[in-house]
């Protein structure tokens, strides 16, 4: 998969993507990452890239003219990829997000500063929009990296396990369930037995049953939403039921 990032700080990501899984996906050739810094493309002597905003108010807002030349040397007029801008006033970056992203051949991260963009860039540039919570940072290149990193691990042949992703958080709808390893006992906390049984029938489902749990009993907004069997909902009326109990 290709990814260009179009951002007016690159030397934010060079340490990231030369470490672990995003290092070994580019040397296996499974991801390509070709940075782009905005101020090669701003035309004036200083290389400025913002301004102030028509109607006054603080801070500075990043110019349409340096954002549009960068994007379209790169990717073409139009655009011959999605180009997804980094705001907190996007839609929410989940799980389902990045799967749907990592089936793009090729993808552009945008990273905002200051104020934001020109609303031009998003009215004629940007394809998507995408936030990674609900609080604003500094600029788009953490949440750039965060998607980055969640599209990446989703690549075919990225990670050891082919069916890793299948079982991290949020790959079904629910938590992922509680991890042990050596040694079996630390400080008189035992790994639990069934764990260590070898009996894969049981292990997989004391696992989706932790899993669960931990998502009732943490995230019970996402149950609305996960695909849940009939044995799931009688164990959640259970341990419902043992709560209104417990409280008297």
């Amino acid at each position: 998969m290709h990814f260009d990032i179009f951002t007016l700080f690159p030397e934010v990501f060079t340490p990231y993507i030369a470490v672990s899984i995003i290092a070994r996906a580019r040397e296996r050739g499974l991801a390509e990452i070709h940075l782009h810094n905005i101020r090669d493309w701003a035309t004036d002597r200083h290389h400025v890239v913002d301004d102030e905003p028509y109607g006054g108010g603080g801070g500075m807002v990043m110019k349409p003219e340096p954002v549009f030349a960068a994007v379209e040397s790169v990717l073409g007029s139009p655009p011959r990829a999605p180009v997804i801008l980094l705001t907190p006033q996007g839609r929410l970056f989940t799980q389902a997000v990045a799967r749907e992203l990592a089936a793009f051949p090729r993808l552009a991260l945008l990273c905002g500063r200051y104020e934001g963009v020109d609303e031009r860039v998003r009215q004629h540039l940007v394809t998507d929009e995408i936030s990674i919570g609900d609080y604003v940072l500094t600029g788009g290149e953490l949440a750039a990296l965060v998607v980055l990193d969640a599209v990446t691990r989703l690549l075919p042949g990225v990670l050891g396990d082919p069916d890793a992703p299948a079982k991290d958080s949020h790959a079904n709808g629910l938590l992922e369930h509680p991890h042990y390893t050596r040694p079996p006992v630390f400080r008189g906390w035992e790994v639990p037995e069934v764990l260590r049984s070898g009996d894969h029938a049981r292990i997989a489902r004391w696992r989706h049953e932790q899993s669960l749990r931990r998502t009732w009993e943490r995230r019970p907004d996402l149950l609305a939403r996960a695909p849940l069997s009939e044995e799931d909902h009688a164990l959640i009326a259970r341990w419902e039921a043992e709560r209104r109990a417990d409280r008297g």
